[in-house]
């Protein structure tokens, strides 16, 4: 049960259109399922902390995925999953077929039974490089998943740091901005000394051997110039997606 079913209820029975046993029954709905040993889940996470649980892929088989995702869409929500493999991909549209694969983020969604709109302006994602794009999409399908407008700027990068020019009208209009980089790690740093905006900065594994499969980029984000830039872990697309809709928020 989500905040707005809990608000609707005590509101019918504030306006004595339902009995106080009605009332409980509909919210004393169990906190969490235990699903064998496969995993508890949260269905009052979303109500505690405004994101619903959200299904980490990687470790899981498909089928593990699938029942989880199903267990959670049932209470109306819909369902994520991030970090999903191609073939584990095949095995969930095979048990979940209105359920929806994005290659490029690795993501699988069941949309919500009613997509509501929850954030009070765009959240701007800007990736230096295509090959970042991957990170990038994870951001945009999360923060839409929670309820934000998202617009994505690619390829603009500080080896052609011109191309930033097609993107300042847009980053100055957001409410909030994601950088993803990967390499030194740098776009950040440019970005947060040209607008006033909430800055998340998101390094990638992107790079060649001296970047040590993103740490390079990320202790270059922490040691920024630019003050006020939050970092997240490398390749976490997921979480600067809900850090940015948090930011967002109504």
């Amino acid at each position: 049960m989500n905040p707005r079913e809990i608000k609707k209820v005590l509101q019918r029975l504030q306006n004595q259109e339902m009995s106080l046993d009605e009332a409980i029954n509909k919210i004393s709905v169990m906190p969490f399922e235990n699903l064998a040993d496969l995993a508890v889940v949260d269905h009052h996470r979303h109500l505690r902390t405004g994101v619903p649980e959200v299904v980490f892929g990687a470790s899981k088989t498909g089928r593990e995925i699938a029942t989880i995702m199903q267990t959670l869409a049932e209470k109306g929500l819909g369902a994520l999953a991030t970090k999903v493999s191609e073939s584990k991909a095949e095995t969930i549209d095979t048990m979940l077929p209105h359920a929806v694969y994005n290659s490029r983020a690795q993501t699988v969604l069941i949309e919500p039974e009613q997509k509501i709109k929850n954030g009070k302006g765009t959240i701007v994602v800007l990736s230096a490089g295509s090959s970042d794009s991957q990170v990038a999409t994870e951001i945009c399908v999360t923060a839409e998943f929670l309820g934000n407008e998202v617009h994505w700027i690619g390829d603009v990068g500080v080896a052609g740091i011109h191309r930033l020019s097609i993107a300042l009208d847009p980053l100055r209009e957001a409410s909030v901005i994601v950088v993803v980089a990967g390499m030194e790690g740098a776009l950040p740093s440019v970005v947060a000394g040209l607008v006033d905006k909430p800055l998340i900065a998101v390094p990638t594994s992107i790079g060649y051997g001296v970047g040590l499969g993103g740490f390079v980029a990320m202790l270059g984000m922490l040691s920024s110039c630019a003050p006020g830039i939050t970092v997240v872990n490398i390749d976490n697309g997921f979480g600067a997606g809900v850090a940015a809709s948090l930011i967002n928020r109504k």
